[in-house]
């Protein structure tokens, strides 16, 4: 099992959308998977078709048991049409209690325990996080093995980018007190990407040349991403023949190659 985390201190850039795409289309090719949604707002949860709930607060404030908030998202929600889902997709819903989880452990190891229990029955967790840092932000840091960072080429978004980097460093050092390797990092991934615009078009060459081969490929912005988002679905399920669908299954494409370089 695999623990993969979405980071970047800033809204608005893309990481449930990404999350969820990530997740379901893992699903879809087999993977158990459990999305974990850890951002008071909910819109992972909601993007599955699902109400908020307070199930990750359940889990670690309240020590639920796993089978009492885990939802199984049924495969119509997210499937290809005429194909079938040959994995599984659960998720661990969020509402705005889970602002409350970082005033209400103590633990710094209370996910990484938590999600431990799942080792042998799914194959990847996704988490899908506030932009807003915490202490639950830290907890999750030891839990993880990998990290993507969704970024878009704009000025503010590159400030959250290089925020969360230096978190990360900082919890890897937390990490190597514990004996713990680093967290590795899957890639960056640039969203809602205009391609008719110098400020995107310099940006991206910065990023890249910053940081190389961790830059994966854009994600162009196109209308359909907010189509399918308002009928909670992804876009490989809504339209599975567009450009943005390419896009979705290119991107779980790349996570899962990443992720096949991730040590145990």
């Amino acid at each position: 099992m695999k623990i993969v985390t979405l980071l970047n201190e800033k809204g608005g850039v893309g990481k449930t959308t990404l999350a969820t795409h990530i997740a379901a289309g893992l699903a879809v090719k087999g993977l158990r998977v459990v999305l974990v949604d850890a951002d008071p707002q909910g819109h992972a949860t909601v993007a599955m078709g699902l109400p908020k709930e307070p199930g990750l607060y359940d889990l670690l404030v309240r020590d639920a048991a796993f089978k009492n908030v885990l939802r199984f998202i049924q495969p119509k929600q997210y499937q290809v049409p005429d194909q079938a889902v040959t994995g599984q997709l659960f998720i661990v819903p969020s509402n705005v209690e889970t602002r409350n989880i970082a005033n209400s452990i103590s633990d710094s190891f209370a996910v990484s325990e938590r999600f431990n229990e799942l080792e042998g029955s799914v194959d990847i967790v996704i988490f899908d996080t506030s932009p807003t840092p915490s202490l639950l932000h830290g907890s999750i840091y030891l839990a993880t093995d990998a990290l993507i960072y969704p970024t878009t080429c704009e000025f503010l978004s590159f400030d959250g980018l290089v925020e969360s980097i230096k978190h990360r460093q900082a919890a890897d050092g937390h990490r190597a007190q514990w004996n713990l390797s680093n967290i590795e990092v899957l890639g960056i991934v640039p969203t809602m990407y205009r391609t008719n615009t110098l400020e995107h078009s310099e940006n991206l060459n910065q990023l890249r040349q910053q940081f190389g081969a961790l830059v994966w490929d854009p994600i162009p912005q196109r209308t359909i991403w907010a189509e399918a988002a308002a009928i909670r679905r992804p876009v490989f399920s809504f339209a599975p023949e567009s450009k943005a669908a390419g896009d979705a299954w290119q991107l779980v494409q790349h996570v899962q190659e990443a992720l096949a370089g991730v040590s145990q």
